[in-house]
């Protein structure tokens, strides 16, 4: 495993992020397809034993359930110091006022839940998971601040919104001496690049460090186009994101599938080697509901693109609609 620091911060992490979506209570949550502890157990050690050393998890996963998977598995199998470990805050947790969002008082009650399901005293980066349109930017950034000088996360993050809005939080933090964002958990893939007109130039002009969600796009980009899944099937975000602009997205899909084939390695490998080329791309965050899913990531870290395949990858993309953002 091959380790970068995040940004420009002094963190190490590893090239691959385990995502913890996939682990939870399928009985509990919006997703059927995840995995419960046992399986879970077995993926997380896995991925320890490979290297890994960033997870990512978010409050809203099985509506703790994934914290409390996460947190116990990694109590049981690694070292507190050699992890970097992420969640999330903003979704909503409960019915009725204050029950999501980015409020202080929402962001200073969830943060100790987390912890408590997590079973730590601090996150290594604490991410708001989307833009609170009903909570004054000054207000979040003073209560992020606060909760890392209580020493409750180490650095903060954020996921999902415009680049006019990330930009307008760390510059009101800069304008206040407050905490900045180190990280940006973006939505990037082959067959979604539309963050490549303004969010990533900004990441990059400010060294801000990449931390993209679906770099496989759902699994669309490393299965044969006419094959479905029950995460496919079932996930009605997945089809938010990705049904309208299937067509349009097949050339993509077909040309990966090409340079696996040219290079007798998995379409996972270049899918995840087109992204970790990218300038300030620290590591794509990968779901897993099978041990092959994390090893052939791992992997993955180890094959690299030609700039002519790089073009060649590129070259049949068209626009897209906006689409992560609620």
């Amino acid at each position: 495993m091959d380790y970068v620091k995040l940004g420009n911060t002094g963190l190490d992490v590893s090239r691959i992020c385990l995502g913890a979506m996939s682990f939870g209570d399928p009985k509990n949550w919006i997703h059927s397809w995840v995995l419960e502890e046992d399986e879970s157990r077995t993926i997380i050690k896995r991925a320890i034993e490979l290297g890994i050393n960033f997870f990512d998890t978010a409050n809203v996963y099985s509506l703790g359930r994934s914290e409390e998977i996460l947190g116990k598995a990694l109590k049981d199998f690694a070292k507190r110091d050699e992890v970097v470990l992420a969640t999330k805050v903003h979704q909503k947790m409960f019915d009725g006022p204050n029950g999501q969002g980015l409020s202080r008082k929402a962001i200073m009650s969830q943060i100790d839940h987390s912890l408590q399901r997590l079973q730590t005293d601090y996150v290594d980066l604490y991410i708001i998971h989307r833009w609170d349109y009903n909570t004054p930017i000054e207000e979040t950034m003073e209560a992020l601040h606060d909760v890392v000088k209580s020493g409750k996360a180490r650095y903060i993050g954020a996921s999902a919104m415009y680049a006019h809005q990330f930009q307008k939080a760390n510059n009101i933090a800069e304008k206040n001496g407050w905490t900045k964002f180190v990280s940006m958990q973006n939505h990037l893939n082959l067959i979604y690049r539309e963050e490549e007109r303004e969010m990533i130039p900004y990441c990059l002009d400010q060294n801000i460090a990449l931390t993209p969600y679906s770099p496989l796009a759902s699994g669309r980009l490393v299965k044969p186009f006419s094959e479905t899944t029950l995460r496919r099937e079932t996930d009605q975000a997945q089809r938010d994101k990705y049904d309208e602009s299937a067509e349009k997205d097949r050339v993509v899909i077909q040309r990966v599938a090409e340079i696996a084939e040219k290079h007798h390695v998995s379409r996972v490998h270049v899918a995840l080697a087109w992204l970790l080329q990218k300038e300030n791309l620290a590591a794509p965050i990968i779901g897993a509901t099978k041990l092959s899913h994390v090893e052939t990531a791992v992997d993955a870290v180890n094959f690299h693109l030609t700039k002519e395949e790089v073009i060649y990858l590129e070259d049949p993309y068209i626009p897209h609609k906006i689409v992560g953002f609620s």
